[in-house]
């Protein structure tokens, strides 16, 4: 297939094995420029050029995403560690011994939990200070 350039010269288009026209980056570049200044629609610039639009979209959405080096990888989650937890005698309000448990975090955080209630507020806040 041949197609005249800026020159008048005839040049010789590049196919592939299922006979699709291969367009140079610098050519696909140069007419999504010229698309940017037209001020038509996609769909309208690309039937004027004689591309099929599905390509050219291609073209247009490759363009306005940030192309990355190294592909992004999810934050990972911090593996489960095992923490030494000890039942022991606290006080309660009323001065009675009441069975709890005390927890010490790193960084010197300490939590005494003595009921239900306690314990579903301690989970609150763990899962809270490990984000």
């Amino acid at each position: 297939m041949t197609n005249t350039n800026e020159t008048g010269e005839a040049t010789l288009l590049k196919t592939d094995d299922l006979g699709r026209v291969r367009t140079p980056q610098a050519r696909r570049e140069s007419l999504l420029d010229e698309y940017e200044r037209s001020g038509l629609s996609g769909a309208k610039f690309a039937a004027l050029t004689g591309i099929k639009y599905s390509t050219f979209a291609t073209w247009a959405q490759r363009r306005r995403k940030p192309q990355r080096s190294a592909p992004i990888t999810a934050k990972p989650r911090p593996s489960v560690q095992w923490l030494e937890a000890v039942v022991d005698q606290a006080q309660s309000c009323d001065g009675q011994k009441a069975a709890g448990l005390r927890l010490q975090l790193p960084g010197g955080v300490e939590m005494a939990i003595a009921d239900e209630k306690q314990a579903a507020l301690a989970a609150v806040l763990i899962r809270a200070l490990a984000c």
